[in-house]
């Protein structure tokens, strides 16, 4: 009796240790709620199917996704697109790495006060988000509507091209008030101000009606320069774990999502 309970015994360690074998592995990423957060929900029963489990932290805004990233405690992020990320890298001496991209939302001119451009008045506030990269390119935006002028490149080529700040306007015709708010307070302060320079991820959290926009940047230049990408530390950039969920974002089924799901709003970088 005793050696059959032992050879029972050994039996089920050894079955345990064969599951445990067997169980996935696992891969802490961070992003944005929408569509970032979307999108990873989207492919996350496609990976557990190939041996990957995610676990998706969802962030509110846009500097822990990086720096969690740093730190160990996230294994990857999917939220920023490359100059973001450059002057990220560039301020706080890091070097995370781009893996593939994903997509392309839209960075819009709002308001809840004026339906044309024309009428807003001389003097008037004007809100971009007050990172150097997302402020620079809402002061680019402005210069689209013909707002203002900025010395500079008039478009980005390259995502190592640098972008204005408000130091580089040159011309403000209307003596326009441009502050600079948090990204993702400025669907909250469109009461507040007359217009607001907004990036898509926090007009799709708002619910906002984006055909409302003065003004849609679609951000399909041809450089891909705002496409939104997986990002990871240098040590992990050929980690299997992050092949797999770039190999899953980039797959044909990830596509036809985002252009079911998105409507045109938001487009597949690859």
């Amino acid at each position: 009796m005793r050696i059959l309970k032992s050879i029972t015994m050994a039996a089920g360690l050894a079955l345990a240790a064969f599951g445990s074998a067997k169980a996935n592995d696992t891969l802490v990423v961070g992003a944005t709620a929408i569509p970032h957060a979307e999108i990873l929900e989207f492919v996350k029963p496609i990976l557990a199917k190939d041996g990957l489990d995610l676990d998706i932290r969802v962030f509110t805004d846009y500097i822990q996704p990086n720096a969690q990233l740093v730190s160990g405690e996230l294994d990857a992020n999917y939220y920023q697109y490359r100059p973001f990320l450059n002057d990220y890298n560039k301020e706080r001496g890091t070097s995370l790495v781009p893996i593939v991209p994903v997509h392309i939302e839209p960075f819009v001119a709002y308001s809840t006060k004026i339906d044309a451009v024309d009428k807003l008045a001389d003097g008037a506030t004007v809100a971009i988000p007050n990172d150097p990269v997302n402020g620079g390119r809402g002061l680019l935006l402005l210069q689209k509507l013909g707002l203002i002028k900025v010395s500079g490149k008039p478009e980005l080529t390259s995502p190592e091209d640098s972008l204005p700040t408000i130091k580089d306007v040159i011309e403000n015709p209307k003596n326009l008030k441009i502050v600079e708010l948090e990204s993702a307070l400025l669907p909250r302060a469109l009461a507040e101000v007359d217009l607001a320079a907004l990036n898509g991820n926090y007009v799709f959290e708002a619910k906002l009606d984006i055909d409302k926009a003065l003004l849609i940047d679609r951000g399909q230049d041809g450089y891909n320069v705002w496409s939104e990408y997986l990002v990871t530390r240098p040590e992990t950039k050929d980690d299997p774990r992050v092949a797999k969920l770039a190999k899953a974002l980039n797959s044909d089924e990830t596509r036809k999502f985002i252009e079911e799901r998105y409507k045109g709003q938001v487009v597949a970088a690859f």
